[in-house]
């Protein structure tokens, strides 16, 4: 999913189109390496981010805002001190390079105009922003190169800007039939693929495999035994690519794997080796990006932030675990406590009978069915009343602890399984609202120190379950963490709702609103069933079974742990989760 020369390419024109004749206004620095703007059109406002993050570089139009710094750092100030109220006059990309410069009019301190370029290279952990006067020489970047870092190229106030080092790739747009003919059968060794990402700028593996495809060429077919016909069906089909990249022709659209339904690749020309996979079309390259890159990032930033809480659960699961381990070695070891009892008995019946002094008394079973013989080891340093009382003794003790064990068991069960759901509800969170019920509901359950609030601070957003809408127009909640899971249906869902849980696997709670009807679709149904199954410990797995019935049914016994519910008269439908049909049903 390389944000190559052609991506780069789409998100320039979109850029274009949208931005030239505005003025850039409100430059916001949010984090380290990513800054945002605002430009202003005729009666339009956008939104501008643009990041030089090492793992996720781009620029795009975006709809979200992130909260800004009390105090703006340096680049950001460099920024608004040259370029706010500025008219960008135009955006380019040099030779399909992964290199966007959005050229900016402004006046400089004198009131002359002058024009300033904001140079974006998306270059892996090299990326970075760069502003620079109008004759080349910059004035800050987002991320300072010394020559420390860097021998290769400095970037540093008062240096001359120049373009990051050449790989001596030549540019596609201007290619011919016979420059590339002859390069392809100079290719010693290499396969086509690699020739064409290797040889031209702005090609990323993927698209030089598509290439190939549209050839009806074997992307590891090697290039010296490539035909004259087969190579120029390879150029046929880059340059008919090139065509598109040259009219704009963009089809923006992310590709989803055929078997865990997760995201394989975007791309924003059509795939069309990638025709029969499930996929997702959007409006716009800035839409495409900023739905796949929030997704990422916001699942990067929750993991982060939801560390320590998640160690914390883990941890407090494996004393479970371990205890658990304990408890049925202590139930091993009571497992013949009915054998003791039965001993003492036989012993007493027999007390006149038993010689002093012998090790084993052999006498009739007859609690058996074939009151066959049984053999009773004895003390021989205790009389026979004693030797009973003994084994009397290790019964009464062994059923003491197997009382005690059964309550134990049971806490600890239900405490795991509590666990369980709370590592489930951290998987699921999508925001620090998230983050902040269940850490609130660890601190209730008495796993974590209640955080006293801090004078003036403000109240903390209260997260919301999840909403869809199935295919046929259903309302469907689903809880994100236990405390939501209560309020969603205890609260929330009427009773004559429908309410889904998978069976005996932690999870969220899922709720159709049937608007007084009591029933749903079939459609409904299973959507409502796999959203179930998406959202619980069973994520990767398939065939999971998820009960549903009516809400009504569903009961929060005294003293249960948040989320925990009893229910009767159920339906159980199996489902393998499929997040193609999650994402399809998600509302904004």
């Amino acid at each position: 999913m390389a944000l190559d020369g052609i991506t780069t390419a789409a998100i320039v024109h979109e850029l274009k189109t949208n931005l030239i004749g505005g003025r850039i206004d409100k430059i916001h620095q949010p984090v380290a390496d990513e800054i945002r703007f605002t430009v202003r059109g005729v009666g339009v406002v956008r939104k501008i981010m643009a990041s030089a993050n090492s793992s996720t570089p781009r620029i795009h139009i975006t709809e979200t805002s992130k909260e800004n710094p009390m105090t703006a750092p340096l680049f950001c100030m460099v920024l608004r001190k040259h370029i706010a109220g500025g008219k960008i006059i135009d955006i380019c990309q040099p030779q399909l390079e992964r290199i966007i410069i959005i050229k900016i009019e402004s006046t400089n301190e004198m009131g002359d105009l002058t024009t300033k370029n904001l140079i974006l290279e998306i270059m892996g952990k090299h990326s970075n922003l760069i502003l620079t006067d109008e004759n080349g020489r910059i004035l800050d970047s987002i991320k300072r190169i010394s020559h420390e870092k860097s021998s290769v190229r400095e970037v540093l106030p008062g240096k001359d800007y120049v373009y990051p080092p050449s790989q001596n790739k030549k540019n596609p747009l201007v290619a011919i039939q016979s420059d590339f003919l002859f390069s392809l059968h100079l290719q010693e060794g290499q396969k086509l693929q690699e020739f064409l990402y290797k040889t031209y700028t702005g090609i990323s593996p993927i698209m030089a495999g598509e290439i190939c495809f549209r050839a009806n060429l074997d992307p590891s077919n090697s290039c010296q035994q490539t035909t004259t016909e087969e190579g120029e069906a390879l150029f046929a089909a880059f340059d008919k690519v090139m065509t598109e990249v040259k009219e704009a022709n963009f089809t923006p659209n992310i590709y989803y794997h055929p078997n865990s339904k997760g995201v394989l690749d975007f791309s924003v020309l059509e795939m069309t080796e990638f025709h029969a996979l499930d996929h997702k079309t959007f409006p716009s390259v800035s839409s495409l990006l900023e739905g796949f890159y929030q997704e990422r990032d916001n699942a990067s930033y929750i993991r982060q932030k939801a560390h320590d809480m998640r160690r914390l659960v883990v941890s407090n699961i494996e004393r479970c675990v371990k205890k658990k381990e304990i408890q049925l070695k202590t139930r091993k070891e009571v497992a013949d406590m009915e054998i003791w009892r039965k001993k003492g008995e036989l012993l007493t019946a027999n007390i006149y009978a038993i010689p002093q002094g012998v090790t084993v008394y052999r006498t009739i079973d007859f609690y058996a069915e074939n009151m066959g013989e049984i053999d009773i080891a004895l003390d021989p340093t205790k009389t026979p009343a004693e030797n009973a009382q003994k084994y009397f003794s290790r019964y009464n003790k062994a059923k003491r602890t197997l009382a005690a064990l059964e309550v134990q068991e049971k806490q600890n069960d239900e405490e795991l399984l509590y666990l369980e759901s709370v590592l489930n509800a951290i998987e699921n969170a999508s925001d620090d609202a998230d983050l902040s019920e269940i850490r609130m509901e660890l601190a209730e359950s008495g796993f974590v120190r209640r955080q006293a609030a801090k004078k003036g601070a403000p109240r903390p957003k209260k997260a919301k379950p999840l909403h869809f809408i199935s295919s046929d127009g259903y309302n469907i909640f689903v809880g994100k963490s236990n405390l939501q899971n209560d309020e969603l249906t205890l609260r929330t869902a009427d009773s004559t709702d429908l309410w889904f849980h998978t069976k005996d696997i932690p999870g969220s709670h899922v709720i159709i609103k049937t608007n007084g009807a009591g029933t749903a679709s079939d459609i409904a149904i299973e959507e409502a069933a796999n959203l179930a199954a998406y959202f619980s410990k069973a994520k990767n797995s398939s065939t999971v079974p998820v009960d549903y019935t009516l809400r009504k049914n569903v009961k929060k016994p005294n003293g249960a742990k948040p989320g925990m519910v009893i229910y009767l008269t159920n339906r159980t439908i199996y489902v393998t989760p499929d997040e193609n049909k999650v994402k399809k049903m998600e509302t904004m």
